[in-house]
């Protein structure tokens, strides 16, 4: 009995205490860290791969043939144009000259006894002492003789240039390359390849650009937002294997005329100083490109956009701490920071963390902080979401 008693005390007293329970308390609203967008004026640069090329590369052959008898350079090096690099036997282009300016004496001479007979016959002439035949004649032997001496004088002409071509020289400034040839060969004039000159400065940048890329600069050309590379020196910016920034400074001086079938792309190269001749022909490169002009854009960390497979999205907190969703299109980095083309507005206080866990319609409890740059004004690569997406962007 005392076993049932306590057992009926016990449902009685949780009788009593269920009756007068509340309900749990609501949980607080979750705490996040949110900002408004950085705000900077962007400017667009796309990104090529390409090589430098020298302007002008010659290669050197000889304009007579004979056997080379000197080498006058360093291998390597620059060389001024008309330097002397290799000399070819002259001793043989040496008499031929002496011949040709010994025939063109004897024509000299023979012009000018036949000019004193044709004297002499235009006196005879004048009393008739000789016929009209016979002066015809003198006047076509003077004729003839003045014939061969401009052939006697060119003769000479020829042979000097030969005897001067046995002196090979450099054809520009540049930057020789080393002798294919030595000493003792036998070489044929437009034949034997000597040695090759290049320039350096300046030097060409060369890449090979998307057709997306030519027709997003012809749209923005012909709406006036940036001016086309055809007939315009955008500014191009390079950085070589090694380099972490881009410290070439070039300008668009070339665009092909047609899209190559095979590849889908189109040949363009920049002109780029390189007084100290460190850039090469041959050498690889990184350049970005002006591929816009400039235009408003907020900034955002890339933590910060949501990713899903048909779009992208961030979080803004409205009023009374409510979170909605709005669809973003993004660009390139700047500073560290994901610009943000369309989407955003300057006031609007975007969340930046505790993305997980936030739902639209949800009621949260706002840090405001502040977005500041993470990285220089530098443009550190990033790459295209899709063509012809600018590469990268710089802020003004």
């Amino acid at each position: 009995m005392r076993t049932a008693g306590l057992v009926l005390a016990t449902l009685l007293a949780l009788s009593v205490g269920g009756c007068g329970s509340d309900k749990p308390a609501k949980p607080p609203p979750q705490a996040i860290a949110a900002a408004h967008p950085l705000q900077r004026d962007v400017v667009d640069w796309d990104d090529y791969v390409g090589r430098f090329e020298a302007i002008q590369d010659v290669q050197v052959m000889p304009r007579v043939s004979g056997q080379i008898t000197r080498i006058a350079f360093r291998e390597g090096v620059e060389v001024a144009k008309g330097q002397f690099l290799f000399e070819i036997d002259p001793r043989p282009f040496r008499a031929a000259l002496a011949q040709a300016q010994a025939n063109a004496a004897k024509a000299a001479a023979t012009l000018a006894n036949a000019r004193t007979e044709l004297t002499r016959a235009s006196e005879l002439l004048q009393v008739r002492a000789v016929s009209r035949e016979e002066y015809e004649q003198k006047l076509a032997t003077q004729r003839s003789a003045e014939a061969d001496l401009e052939a006697a004088r060119a003769a000479v002409q020829a042979s000097a240039l030969d005897l001067e071509f046995t002196s090979v020289r450099a054809p520009i400034a540049g930057r020789v390359s080393d002798k294919r040839v030595s000493i003792g060969d036998y070489v044929t004039a437009g034949q034997t390849l000597l040695t090759r000159v290049v320039t350096v400065d300046p030097i060409w940048f060369s890449f090979d650009g998307a057709e997306s890329f030519y027709l997003k600069y012809i749209r923005q050309a012909e709406s006036g937002e940036r001016p086309s590379s055809r007939y315009a020196p955008n500014p191009v910016e390079i950085k070589l294997a090694d380099e972490a920034s881009y410290r070439w400074q070039g300008r668009m001086a070339f665009v092909d005329n047609a899209i190559d079938t095979a590849s889908g792309t189109i040949r363009a190269h920049a002109t780029v100083a390189n007084p100290q001749g460190l850039l090469v022909p041959g050498m690889f490169g990184r350049a970005r490109l002006l591929g816009s002009g400039a235009y408003r854009a907020m900034l955002v960390p890339d933590e910060a956009i949501v990713t899903d497979q048909t779009r992208r999205f961030v979080y803004v907190v409205g009023q009374g701490g409510k979170v909605a969703i709005r669809n973003v299109e993004t660009g390139p980095l700047v500073e560290g920071l994901r610009v943000i083309k369309n989407g955003l507005a300057p006031g609007d206080r975007v969340a930046l963390d505790g993305l997980a866990r936030l739902q639209p319609g949800a009621t949260v409890q706002v840090r405001m902080t502040q977005i500041k740059p993470r990285a220089a004004n530098d443009s550190p690569t990033s790459a295209p979401i899709t063509a012809p997406q600018s590469f990268e962007a710089t802020a003004r």
